[in-house]
């Protein structure tokens, strides 16, 4: 796999919409699609006039970003519900904490995300994940990994300003890793940096912003903030 051409003046919007095209009409992992239709399909009781999503989820936020924040998959009942990444998983979900510290970073309009259409605003930020369809038990395979790795690829290529990607958890960091081409397989841990070099974006580790993690002190705010911080320096 060639490395993407990180910083091109080239890309623009519309190359993003055409892959947004492609990423949600996407069926290429049998398991997953009835996984997420099956979840669009029962709903959860609080949801159950909703209409889900059940599609590959896309990123969101900002084209001009010069941070990527990558997390594992969507939320059966969140993104997989709202069609939009880190939106709308509960007061004490990773959507709800995750938002709550860009708010606090000056990067998210809002400290909630609820679902799309509700005003949020992101700047200098882009939302994404190394899966795109919920998966069963929040566990994706490494073959179904391998098969959704060519849309992240192409996802960060068209985010010309991108210096840094923030991988939310271990799966999302080696992937990350693996897409952004290390030259081995690196150590994960919250606050690890790696400087990768040669015009490619630098790649951070943090806990996930999940509700165990954060519920069981893993991953305070405060910590989510200054991971956020070191990512964010330009």
């Amino acid at each position: 796999m060639g490395q993407p051409a990180y910083g091109s003046s080239t890309v623009s919007d519309e190359m993003l919409e055409h892959l947004r095209g492609r990423l949600v009409a996407c069926r290429a992992c049998p398991r997953l699609v009835v996984h997420r239709e099956r979840m669009a399909q029962e709903r959860r009781a609080a949801f159950r006039d909703e209409t889900y999503w059940g599609r590959p989820v896309p990123g969101f936020g900002d084209a001009g970003a010069h941070l990527a924040i990558v997390g594992l998959a969507p939320a059966a009942h969140g993104a997989n519900r709202t069609g939009r990444m880190f939106t709308g998983d509960g007061p004490r979900g990773a959507s709800a904490t995750l938002m709550a510290a860009l708010h606090r970073a000056g990067m998210a309009s809002s400290p909630s995300s609820e679902r799309a259409g509700d005003g949020l605003q992101l700047s200098g930020v882009y939302l994404t994940a190394v899966v795109r369809c919920a998966p069963p038990g929040n566990r994706p395979s490494s073959d179904e990994l391998a098969r959704c790795r060519s849309f992240l690829v192409e996802e960060l290529a068209c985010l010309p300003r991108l210096q840094t990607v923030l991988a939310l958890g271990r799966t999302a960091f080696e992937g990350c890793a693996q897409v952004l081409g290390t030259p081995r397989r690196p150590r994960f841990a919250h606050g690890t940096v790696l400087d990768l070099g040669a015009g490619r974006p630098r790649l951070v580790g943090s806990y996930h912003p999940s509700r165990q993690n954060t519920q069981t002190g893993r991953l305070t705010s405060a910590m989510l903030d200054e991971v956020l911080r070191v990512a964010s320096v330009i």
